[in-house]
């Protein structure tokens, strides 16, 4: 039997998970670059999965926008770009893939279980048990004013839908091929009828969940199987990856019932130094003059087109009233934020852009191929996440070099698998068996001290209304 390999330190090395994140709309990608490609033809998505799965990673995860970011009442065009819908992409990949998970964002609150549970469904029959889906919510008329009934839902219930909509979502599943009559009646939905599609080779399709919060982080271990997060440098990964792993036993769930992944760009080089210019020259072509000037906008809340990006920082303070809408808003405290980075463009000398790379730096493992890998493994073996998924600054070639070069060295390390272990992503993943729906809502009730069809006593004191079934009125945005 061959030992198990240890970091230096003595610490049992952990295997390491990939998996490739399709780029989106955002300053990750350099559209500028020669090499850049399509972000719309089949063929970019096709590479871009056939080599993730050539690197023998777990999934390639592909994100949706439902309505095209605007900045200042336009549409902001140094990010737009219009994708076919999700499911029907990933569809197609099955039939050009083999054994790579196929994920994919899809909203529960503009769309509704059955819909979402057959179009899965048929990926998994389809793809022989690979379908995943990244369930996130929408709290904003903005997003809204796209869907005819219109509106949004009050934040306070985006979760609570969303755990509702996933028990439907795994009700339908698990009727599946059973000729079952379901009926759902709760807070949000009110279903009767039965499930059209034969039994599923996964049981389930893998759950992800995105969310950051508190709350959010609690849907997470009551109701995913994965977490895609931003917690990319391993410090903070290893401060997330405990507080959301201590969190399921609570739920009758063991540490690896639930994966961490983060989100993560590498920059390769022939040497350290070469990898630390590449990045530093990507940094930048990720933000243009006029992106770091419109960065700072979103923070700002106002225009701020008459100062120079290669000067200092804009000495006016923020407006309060967001110019940007379709974007998550991460800043909440504009002026705290504000303060600190003026103090830091002060200490380092920086200039208004070269303060906004530095903020943003999305680069989270640098280096040469060795490095990298030894990094990766380090990374995953003390705890900082369970896996990564690799964001590409290139469409579509961006993961070639990484899977020639870095898989390999894990390999040597390892740390890395050398075939596909599974018959589908779940196994792959090395998740358990699919939990009936039926464990799933017990186990969390059990948690909260909560009675099926009750509200725990948490999501009584924020919730903001009565009736979880309303939907708000649309409201004027802007």
């Amino acid at each position: 039997m061959l030992e198990q390999p240890l970091l230096p330190s003595g610490t049992p090395l952990r295997q390491v998970h990939l998996a490739a994140h399709f780029p989106g709309v955002n300053n990750t990608t350099v559209w500028s670059d020669p090499a850049s490609g399509s972000h719309i033809e089949f063929d970019s998505f096709a590479h871009l999965a056939r080599t993730a799965e050539a690197g023998l990673f777990d999934f390639f995860f592909l994100a949706e926008g439902l309505r095209l970011r605007e900045h200042q009442g336009q549409i902001f065009d140094l990010d737009v770009v219009g994708r076919p819908n999700t499911t029907a992409v990933l569809s197609a990949l099955a039939s050009v893939t083999n054994h790579i998970g196929l994920a994919g964002t899809l909203s529960a609150t503009f769309n509704e279980p059955f819909d979402i549970a057959r179009r899965l469904a048929s990926i998994d029959l389809l793809s022989s048990g690979r379908a995943a889906w990244n369930v996130v919510t929408t709290s904003n008329a903005f997003t809204g004013a796209n869907f005819r009934r219109g509106g949004f839902l009050d934040y306070a219930d985006r979760y609570h839908r969303a755990e509702d909509f996933i028990d439907v979502a795994r009700e339908l599943w698990d009727s599946a091929g059973r000729d079952r009559q379901l009926s759902h009646r709760s807070d949000f939905f009110d279903i009767s009828g039965r499930f059209d599609l034969p039994e599923l080779p996964s049981g389930h399709p893998v759950i992800f969940q995105a969310g950051d919060s508190d709350s959010g982080r609690d849907f997470a271990t009551g109701s995913a199987d994965v977490i895609f997060t931003r917690h990319a440098d391993p410090e903070s990964g290893r401060k997330f990856y405990a507080d959301v792993k201590s969190r399921l036993a609570r739920y009758g769930r063991a540490e690896d019932d639930l994966k961490i992944f983060p989100g993560i760009s590498v920059i390769l080089g022939d040497t350290p130094a070469e990898a630390e210019e590449r990045s530093r020259e990507v940094a930048f072509q990720q933000n243009s003059e006029a992106g770091a000037i419109a960065f700072l906008e979103r923070v700002w809340d106002r225009d701020l087109s008459g100062f120079d990006p290669n000067g200092p920082l804009p000495d006016v303070p923020p407006a309060g009233e967001s110019i940007s809408q379709g974007r998550v808003k991460h800043v909440k405290d504009a002026e705290a934020t504000i303060a600190e980075w003026r103090a830091l463009a002060e200490a380092e000398n920086l200039t208004a852009r070269e303060l906004v790379v530095r903020v943003s730096a999305r680069h989270s493992f640098v280096g040469t191929p060795t490095q990298v890998a030894h990094d990766l493994a380090d990374a995953v073996a003390t705890k900082a996440a369970d896996g990564y998924i690799l964001v590409p600054h290139l469409t579509p070639g961006g993961l070639d070099d990484f899977v020639a070069k870095v898989v390999p060295e894990l390999q040597e390390l390892g740390v890395y698998r050398t075939e596909y272990p599974g018959e589908n992503l779940r196994e792959n993943l090395g998740l358990p068996a699919a939990r009936t729906a039926v464990d799933w809502t017990a186990a969390r009730h059990r948690a909260r001290g909560t009675e099926p069809g009750t509200t725990s006593a948490s999501e009584s004191a924020t919730a903001t209304t009565t009736d979880h079934r309303r939907i708000t009125e649309l409201k004027e945005v802007g």
